[in-house]
């Protein structure tokens, strides 16, 4: 009797589990990189010289710097001085 209720538990653990990994996959797929819309300090990774990775730009709206922001967001994001965000990596903002 304890070995199947030990069963149960570990098939109800492996598949919450499974659950939650599907669920990260899902929302991992639904953001894209967008560049050149991260504040100094606050995009995801790098894309060129200035930055190595998270936390690393130096610049606001800094172009080689990337966020993740929702799939089919970036290019309409709304930023100061005619700025718009991009799937490549930008020459605009770049620290000196």
């Amino acid at each position: 009797m304890n070995r199947q209720v030990l069963s149960l538990a570990l098939a109800t653990s492996l598949a919450a589990g499974f659950g939650v990994a599907a669920s990260d996959q899902a929302t991992a797929q639904d953001m894209e990189k967008c560049y050149g819309v991260s504040l100094a300090g606050q995009n995801d990774c790098a894309a060129g010289p200035g930055t190595t990775c998270s936390g690393t730009s130096t610049v606001d709206y800094q172009g080689n710097a990337w966020t993740l922001v929702p799939a089919g967001t970036c290019e309409e994001m709304e930023l100061p001085g005619d700025r718009m965000g991009s799937l490549k990596e930008l020459d605009r903002d770049l620290p000196s």
